[in-house]
């Protein structure tokens, strides 16, 4: 079976980290996405579930030495959303990188609700 998911960001931290790393990679980065919108059982090499936490994930690149990080978490199944990413220089994924991409899943599922409240208000009372 084919899967394929979709991937959207939510903020501006992917999007800022991605203008500053060098076109190798973005290339790697754009490999790695490939990968994960194609590939039903993704390798933990690309995708890992970060323990001590209530379904965030990292997305993992390596690039020669260096190793680089997108946290991200997936919502109904086939839809990847991407939050805060880093490049990694420690063994140990920082703590601070970690809380910032729970804020950011908690924030996302909180506007998320909001907007369909929102949308199912409106669509009562179209009803009525």
């Amino acid at each position: 079976m084919t899967t394929e998911r979709q991937i959207i960001f939510h903020g501006h931290y992917f999007q800022d980290f991605y203008l500053d790393v060098s076109d190798n990679v973005r290339e790697k980065i754009g490999y790695v996405f490939r990968v994960i919108k194609t590939v039903d059982k993704v390798s933990e090499k690309f995708l890992k579930h970060i323990e001590g936490t209530d379904g965030l994930y990292e997305i993992r690149v390596d690039v020669g030495s260096n190793i680089y990080r997108i946290f991200c978490c997936f919502d109904k199944g086939n839809l990847v959303v991407l939050f805060n990413a880093f490049q990694k220089k420690t063994q140990k994924t920082p703590k601070h990188e970690i809380e910032l991409a729970e804020k950011l899943k908690k924030e996302y599922f909180t506007l998320k609700d909001k907007q369909n409240e929102k949308e199912r208000s409106n669509k009562k009372r179209q009803k009525l």
